[in-house]
């Protein structure tokens, strides 16, 4: 695992979390429990906090980042994500914030200020430009993102069934032996 500090952050990991070992992990981050971050993803918490919530899955080469604070945006943003959270391949997550029971689709962008309430189905290729909020309860698809209709109970119902079966899967590449050997 490539868990690195940064001046003098060091990230932390709840429990029962995986890292792939082609992960990079750095700085002033923490993981919650049973989270699992997927091959080639990059998490960089060097100069502002990132945060991950319980049973959360980052996908493979995903790239989460803050930003900073300096003369055009005084405090920064932190990135922000809560609980049953699946972000899907590739996608940018940027200073923002997402709530708990999320679903962010492959190659999505999330851009600063950005807020992602609580239950939300983010398409594949969309993008939230910076300080859109999308609202709870429903789909958004596009670039920009928009709402295109409620969630159904089945859609609702998909968010536990998702985050449970990344905890699973990521619980059994807990139990494989890594080697670097073919």
């Amino acid at each position: 695992m490539k868990i690195r500090s940064f001046k003098g952050m060091t990230p932390v990991l709840g429990e029962r979390v995986f890292v792939d070992p082609s992960a990079v992990v750095l700085g002033d981050t923490a993981i919650g429990d049973d989270s699992s971050i997927w091959p080639l993803v990059v998490i960089r918490g060097d100069m502002h906090r990132i945060r991950i919530g319980a049973r959360s899955s980052i996908q493979d080469g995903s790239v989460l980042h803050i930003t900073h604070a300096g003369p055009f945006n005084p405090d920064g943003f932190p990135l922000l994500i809560g609980d049953d959270v699946t972000v899907g391949h590739q996608a940018m997550l940027h200073g923002c914030t997402i709530g708990s029971r999320i679903l962010i689709g492959m190659g999505a962008m999330v851009m600063d200020g950005a807020v992602i309430e609580d239950e939300v189905v983010l398409g594949a290729g969309s993008l939230v430009p910076p300080g859109k909020t999308l609202h709870s309860g429903y789909l958004y698809v596009g670039r920009p993102a928009k709402q295109v209709r409620p969630l159904t109970e089945k859609e609702l119902a998909y968010f536990s069934y998702t985050a449970g079966n990344y905890v699973r899967l990521k619980d059994q590449h807990l139990q494989e032996p890594y080697s670097q050997d073919p």
